[in-house]
């Protein structure tokens, strides 16, 4: 063999971290590979099965042998649907040619990132945060200006401490309600002023809307319904992913002005190119005819976050406010720290290694006082857990 010097990596991958959710995910499979029952809180993965419907347009696509490339956009009847989605719903300006179909909601958010963040410039985001969004923005070379929400109005976001948050250098502000991991939504007024007064000011406001349709009290509220009045202003991201169950389809979009769609398109075709053929006539499928396993899925996530909240909070020291949206709890559980739990790290650590139960420590997410708990497992994998969980806290 011969030797080699050490290998020298871009500067830019010390700007970002490994996923704590996926990283969480690899050890519980560790654990599964070595016989452990592990009860799985960390994944942000529905546990139903993709709608029917998706599935047989897509065996049918492949039967038919539509597995070659696409327009590197997306086919043009997905794009056109999800335009037409948000027109019915939001009354949105959108045209098909405004929408892009991603590699996930991920890829969209990724290739937005590149295509408007630089060195200099300042994204404000709400905190706590999904973990994905501050890595990608220090990997476009900006910098994340964080705005903290306050678990004692349930992480609500809102737009006063946003907006003061803006600077000459701010290129866009970056929503994402309902929240990951926090459950936090923002109300439609609040979204309004903050759209309003970016629009003054040249910034833009980038709604990752994965959450959309888990709600828990009113009715889903996007920012779509904005776009017709500020449409250099409004720009979404949206996934599969979630609303129909699809998370290994990797199937995302964004919608926005055209010249960052442009953009947007430039940089996927000479990255990922077109989403997976075949998986987008699923997708199709699954916007034009699963809406009943949607409404399905989420009255079960409502009863499931009904049974865990009251559960929770009857744990001593541990305080969680029911979500208002999305399908996490993030429980403040400081109140359990001291001895050999410093943080939500150990708590994390020590849970998954003693208990076998699996959730992310806040501090992945900006806050060291809270975990994040997935309820999208069944009911008998809650009950568990929570049982694992009493267990593991009455040690202490």
């Amino acid at each position: 063999m011969i030797p080699c010097a050490a290998m020298r990596l871009a500067a830019r991958v010390g700007r970002i971290r490994e996923s704590a959710t996926l990283r969480v995910s690899r050890r519980a499979a560790e654990l599964r590979a070595q016989g452990v029952d592990v009860i799985d809180f960390g994944a942000g993965e529905p546990d139903f099965a993709s709608p029917a419907a998706a599935v047989e347009a897509a065996r049918q696509a492949l039967a038919d042998g539509f597995t070659k490339y696409t327009p590197n956009a997306g086919i043009p009847a997905l794009r056109r649907a999800v335009a037409e989605r948000y027109q019915r719903d939001f009354e949105a300006p959108w045209t098909a040619a405004q929408t892009l179909i991603s590699v996930g909601g991920k890829g969209a958010l990724f290739e937005t990132a590149l295509a408007l963040f630089e060195e200099g410039t300042e994204v404000v985001l709400h905190t706590p945060a999904w973990v994905s969004f501050v890595e990608q923005i220090r990997f476009a070379g900006a910098e994340v200006v964080a705005v903290a929400t306050d678990g004692a109005d349930g992480f609500a976001i809102r737009a006063e401490p946003l907006l003061a948050a803006l600077t000459p250098r701010s290129r866009a502000v970056l929503l994402n309600s309902p929240c990951n991991p926090t459950g936090g939504v923002m109300a439609p007024a609040e979204a309004e002023q903050l759209v309003a007064e970016c629009a003054r000011r040249g910034v833009l406001v980038i709604s990752d809307e994965t959450y959309e349709r888990f709600v828990y009290a009113g009715t889903p509220f996007s920012l779509a319904s904005l776009a017709a009045r500020y449409p250099d202003t409004v720009v979404l991201i949206g996934s599969f992913s979630k609303t129909y169950a699809m998370t290994g389809w990797r199937l995302g979009y964004l919608a926005g002005p055209q010249p960052l769609v442009d953009a947007v398109a430039c940089i996927q075709g000479h990255a990922t190119s077109n989403p997976t053929s075949f998986a987008m006539v699923g997708a199709l499928a699954a916007l034009e005819q699963a809406e009943p396993d949607v409404r399905a899925m989420i009255a079960e996530y409502r009863i499931r976050r009904d049974l865990l909240v009251p559960r929770l909070n009857a744990l001593p020291g541990v305080r969680c406010a029911p979500p208002a949206g999305a399908f996490y709890a993030f429980p403040d559980v400081s109140g359990t720290f001291g001895g050999d739990l410093g943080g939500s790290l150990d708590f994390a650590e020590r849970l998954l290694e003693e208990e076998a139960v699996a959730l992310v420590a806040g501090e992945a997410f900006g806050s060291d006082r809270h975990v994040r708990i997935s309820f999208a497992c069944s009911r008998q994998a809650l009950d568990t857990g929570l049982g694992r969980l009493a267990r593991f806290l009455a040690r202490r």
